[in-house]
């Protein structure tokens, strides 16, 4: 059976978008580069979200930014900017850590917030705590001046596809 051609200029486009954002992921693999993966994970890239590699290690960094703050009587990052962050680190450190071809999906999050997180850089480390055939356990800490005083935890399940 031969693969139909697409009806419209949409569906070609979407087409070769997939391709191209497969492309990217293995190019970003392969040469260890983060900016055009991020560009694909259309939040992640909204928020501003960074890589730093630390060795084998990712450290992922969301930049002090007016457009992240949600309490400007304080000011603080809105929550919902922290948690997006926190989960498009995971699933950014299950494609690095498992060589995933494709963005995993997420299952559940659960985040808790244990302090505000102010107007100023945040980190988030993820370590992968069990990886299943299909899904994956990452743990997430995110912290802002130091590491042992985290301004949120969290815990997700992505579905990883060959």
């Amino acid at each position: 059976m031969t693969e139909q051609p697409p009806e419209n200029i949409e569906q070609t486009e979407e087409l070769s978008t997939k391709l191209t954002a497969q492309q990217v992921l293995k190019q970003a693999l392969a040469n260890k580069t983060y900016n055009e993966l991020i560009a694909f994970i259309p939040y992640a890239h909204l928020i501003g979200t960074q890589v730093i590699t630390m060795g084998e290690e990712l450290i992922f960094k969301l930049p002090e930014r007016e457009s992240n703050i949600g309490n400007l009587m304080l000011p603080a990052i809105h929550g919902g900017c922290i948690g997006g962050f926190m989960e498009n680190a995971a699933a950014l450190q299950i494609m690095f850590t498992l060589q995933t071809e494709r963005i995993p999906k997420l299952i559940d999050f659960s985040i808790d917030f244990l302090r505000a997180g102010r107007k100023r850089d945040t980190y988030a480390q993820c370590i992968v705590v069990r990886q299943g055939r299909k899904i994956v356990n990452v743990s997430i800490s995110a912290w802002q001046t130091l590491q042992s005083e985290p301004i949120a935890t969290a815990r997700a399940h992505f579905l990883v596809t060959s």
